[in-house]
């Protein structure tokens, strides 16, 4: 009649397999899963970001991020003037910056 009794609580309290040094791995593999796929390449495209502008210089073509295109024609510690067209000028911070377009892509568009 011993199926109606679990047999096992004669046995003491089991300890869980590994211990704390299983849990400590993986948090271990974790941390360089998240700085591998994440922090490494976030870090990266940040100091290259910040590479562009500091090169910028009076001439270049730029997109900025919310999509104007023009050529800057005055520099600042904090500023650039984009000559957007013909007497069309604009004042944008350098961290709007995208991208530096190839020379004569302002010319190429029409």
């Amino acid at each position: 009649m011993d199926f109606f009794i679990n047999s096992a609580l004669a046995q003491g309290p089991q300890q869980p397999p590994g211990g704390g040094l299983d849990f400590l791995l993986l948090i271990g593999v974790m941390f360089a899963v998240m700085y591998f796929l994440i922090i490494r390449p976030q870090s990266k495209r940040a100091k290259e970001h910040k590479a562009l502008i500091e090169g910028l210089k009076k001439g270049d073509e730029v997109v900025t991020n919310g999509g104007l295109l023009g050529k800057v024609v005055g520099l600042d510690e904090n500023f650039i003037t984009l000559q957007l067209a013909e007497g069309v000028e604009v004042q944008v911070q350098r961290q709007a910056v995208a991208a530096v377009m190839p020379k004569g892509t302002m010319k190429n568009r029409h």
